[in-house]
């Protein structure tokens, strides 16, 4: 497995119309610029409503008027969008100048094929200036391929007023006693858990963190390497999950529902209409704005690690998550490096942090986290013993494709913990 760390991977910044992915922003050219020497930088990020859907476009502004000549070209896309018209690209070999990643297996197959540039003694300018486990995820035998934006982890993020009506007292430390708190959450009318079972991905941190847990993160690496998922520990994470999902504890609908639509997971959670999710650090943003007075739960929000599993291997200080950065394509001007050091700056990388609520990777802009919640996630990360990256990304596209399927499939009741991890074995061993 390459070795990792979604700006919020998920869009966190909300979901904008289909036909807004196209959309151009700041600076369109057609051709080279307005003069001779002129020159365009496709950019394309997830960043698809405001805040920072305007803040990047400012920051691009800023750069056009030091470097005469440039010109931004800005495609904003929704995830899944984004996710899709890049793999098309890619594959024809003109990928854009600067592109989001989350790193990870899609990533190394995009340097595999020559789509992205080495960016080593590019990033080694200010390496210093980031976070230590930053570019992890970037990193590719030694090479870097992109530069790091922000970084979290997947947490419960719960109501905290719904457990006290429950008479869950305290955040559950094991397995056992969170499957005891959904089980109190029933018993009071109280939806237990908010799903986005349409999207998929969700689902997949479940199992995940049920197998980081019991099998361990060398467990989950050592997977990728021997493309061999049908261990014993495996099949045990999904009948941990079995046990969850035989309580019914998701929203009415939830195999039907997004994660940031109208009433999707983050709504359903920030309306009060359920108690918890599992979901990353960007989840209070998309909770508040999704919510029917833009408000959120407020003080009512907390935020528990995923509980330990009793005879797991794993440690329960091991977290599960990822970061955000930038890619450079394989044709891309000098430029386009030279705005990835300005992003990188304190003063930008504060913007991100105020604004979009996620976690600078820029050491000097970590003042910029004001959010109780956000310093929570900030300081159980900084007592993490190991890191795993999303497998989604972690893994091969396929494979990570193939985790998200099966995962979903267990979910409806449609697979075995066995039939998960012999189709995840398969689509490792096809390549």
């Amino acid at each position: 497995m390459r070795d990792s760390v979604r700006f919020s991977r998920r869009s966190v910044l909300g979901l904008a119309a289909a036909a807004s992915a196209g959309a151009v922003l700041a600076g369109c050219s057609d051709d080279e610029g307005g003069s001779g020497s002129g020159k365009k930088i496709r950019w394309w990020h997830i960043a698809n409503a405001d805040p920072m859907l305007s803040e990047w476009a400012k920051m691009a502004r800023q750069f056009e008027a030091t470097h005469p000549g440039v010109k931004f070209e800005i495609t904003p896309l929704e995830n899944e969008a984004f996710k899709t018209k890049l793999t098309t690209v890619v594959q024809a070999g003109d990928p854009p100048d600067i592109f989001h990643t989350w790193g990870g297996g899609v990533l190394a197959q995009q340097a595999d094929a020559g789509m992205v540039k080495d960016l080593s003694g590019d990033v080694g300018q200010w390496k210093d200036t980031l976070i230590p486990t930053a570019l992890d995820a970037y990193t590719i035998e030694g090479k870097t391929y992109a530069s790091a934006v922000d970084t979290g982890m997947v947490g419960f993020w719960y109501n905290k007023e719904l457990f006290e009506r429950a008479g869950v007292s305290k955040a559950p430390a094991t397995w056992a006693e969170y499957l005891e708190a959904v089980r109190k959450l029933k018993a009071t009318s109280i939806t237990p858990i908010a799903l986005a079972g349409k999207e998929k991905w969700p689902g997949h941190y479940y199992w995940a963190y049920l197998a980081l847990r019991i099998g361990g993160l060398d467990a989950l690496r050592q997977a990728a390497v021997d493309k061999d998922f049908a261990k014993p520990d495996f099949v045990t994470a999904g009948t941990r999950l079995a046990e969850l999902v035989a309580l019914q504890p998701f929203q009415t609908g939830y195999l039907a529902a997004g994660y940031s639509t109208a009433d999707g997971q983050a709504a359903t959670v920030g309306n009060g209409k359920a108690a918890m999710e599992l979901m990353g650090q960007w989840a209070p943003v998309v909770q508040r704005d999704n919510s029917a007075g833009k408000k959120g739960l407020g003080e009512r929000l907390g935020f528990f690690e995923f509980p330990a599993v009793d005879g797991g291997k794993g440690k329960v200080t091991d977290a599960f998550g990822g970061g955000g950065g930038f890619a450079v394509g394989k044709d891309a001007p000098p430029e386009a490096v030279e705005f990835l050091k300005f992003i990188a700056q304190p003063e930008n990388a504060r913007i991100e942090a105020k604004t979009a609520g996620v976690l600078p990777v820029v050491k000097a802009a970590s003042d910029a986290v004001t959010d109780p919640n956000l310093k929570l996630v900030a300081d159980t990360m900084n007592r993490a013993t190991g890191f795993q990256l999303y497998l989604d990304q972690a893994y091969a596209p396929a494979v990570g494709q193939q985790v998200n399927d099966s995962v979903a499939e267990l979910l409806a009741g449609k697979s075995s913990p066995e039939q998960l991890v012999k189709a995840v074995t398969t689509a490792a061993k096809q390549g």
